[in-house]
């Protein structure tokens, strides 16, 4: 099995590293703008990832983009995907994912993250620490949802939202494309692109 090269070495990256080495692999270098001195892994640091030299070296390597910003983490993904092969997933061995799921490329489910029967998990998705996705969710690529944010059934998110922490989105609600909902949150309605929501009830600002 090939080992694993990390893009994105701050905070996020951590936990994407400790993900990956408790699911069984092995971690090989990061990739990042500058050397971190917090190295708990004692990675080697190969530089950004899009020089001519690292394009060649991940070619031996599988990759996982560790960035929690969904703009920066999209751009790169995709610019990777076209020269290489797309990013493995990270999925902690403390996830509950049922059988009849659909996990894309470059997801990371944390631990304690559940996702349901009958959901979809988009390209390059975060689902981070104890995040519950009930079943029938559809969410879209390069979204973050953050630690214990909960969606119940059958719930659509569109492509680049943000769900804040602990945020609780209802049943069969519709949010769309590039929404933040703020942390503790809670949607009742149905959400259009764009929109930046937060309070119980959730309001837009």
């Amino acid at each position: 099995m090939k080992s694993v090269v990390v893009i994105g070495y701050s905070g996020h990256g951590l936990v994407a590293c400790d993900i990956l080495q408790a699911s069984g692999r092995k971690l090989g270098a990061y990739c990042d703008s500058n050397e971190k001195e917090l190295n708990p892994f004692e990675l080697p640091y190969w530089g950004v990832e899009n020089t001519t030299e690292n394009i060649a070296r991940l070619q031996n390597h599988d990759y996982f983009v560790a960035i929690g910003d969904n703009l920066i983490r999209r751009k790169i993904i995709l610019h990777l995907s076209a020269v290489l092969q797309p990013p493995i997933q990270a999925i902690h061995p403390q996830a509950i994912v049922s059988s009849h799921t659909q996990i894309e490329a470059g997801v990371m489910l944390g631990a304690n993250c559940v996702v349901n029967v009958a959901s979809k998990i988009g390209i390059g998705t975060i689902c981070n620490t104890a995040s519950i996705i009930e079943h029938e969710c559809v969410i879209g690529n390069f979204c973050h949802i953050a630690p214990s944010a909960v969606l119940c059934g059958n719930i659509t998110v569109g492509d680049g939202t943000f769900i804040g922490a602990n945020a609780v989105i209802k049943q069969n609600i519709r949010i769309g494309r590039n929404v933040t909902i703020g942390a503790g949150a809670v949607v009742l309605s149905d959400l259009p692109d764009h929109a930046i929501v937060v309070g119980n009830p959730a309001r837009i600002r």
